[in-house]
C-alpha cells in the first residue's frame, strides 16, 4: 500500500508560480509511475504530467505544455509540479497519482484509472 501526500498549493496571482510537491511511503516509489491530475469546481478530472518511474520520460498535457514541469526524486521519494505563469483556468484540486506495473508494462501515462494510488490533493487558486 503506497501513501502519497501531496504538499504546497496556495493561492497565487496571474503570472505567479507555485511548486507542489507530493511525497510517497509506503511502498518501492521507484517501481511506479507518477502522475499530476486535476479537477477543477463542476469539470471532470483531467491530466496534468506524468513521469515513468525511472524518471526519463514525461508527458505534459497541451494546456501546460511550456508551463509547468514535472520531476521526480527517487532518493527522496518525491515528485515534484513547478507550474510557472499560472492562469485563472489552472485553479483546481491537484492530486498526485501512482502507477504500479501492468501487463505487458505498458505504462498508461494518461488514464487516470489506470493508476492506483491517489493522494488527497491540495488546492490550487490563481487570482486575478
Amino acid at each position: 500500500q503506497v501513501q502519497l501526500v501531496e504538499s504546497g498549493g496556495g493561492l497565487v496571482q496571474v503570472g505567479g508560480s507555485l511548486g507542489l510537491s507530493c511525497a510517497a511511503s509506503g511502498g518501492t516509489f521507484s517501481s511506479y509511475a507518477m502522475g499530476w491530475f486535476r479537477q477543477a469546481p463542476g469539470k471532470e478530472r483531467e491530466f496534468v504530467a506524468a513521469v515513468s518511474k525511472e524518471g526519463g520520460r514525461t508527458f505534459v498535457a497541451d494546456s501546460v505544455k511550456g508551463r509547468f514541469t514535472l520531476s521526480r526524486d527517487n532518493a527522496k521519494n518525491t515528485v515534484y509540479l513547478q507550474m510557472n505563469s499560472l492562469k485563472p483556468e489552472d485553479t483546481a484540486v491537484y492530486y498526485c497519482a501512482a502507477q504500479g506495473p501492468k501487463d505487458g508494462n505498458i505504462w498508461y501515462a494518461y488514464a487516470d484509472l489506470q493508476y492506483d494510488y491517489w493522494g488527497q490533493g491540495t488546492q490550487v487558486t490563481v487570482s486575478t
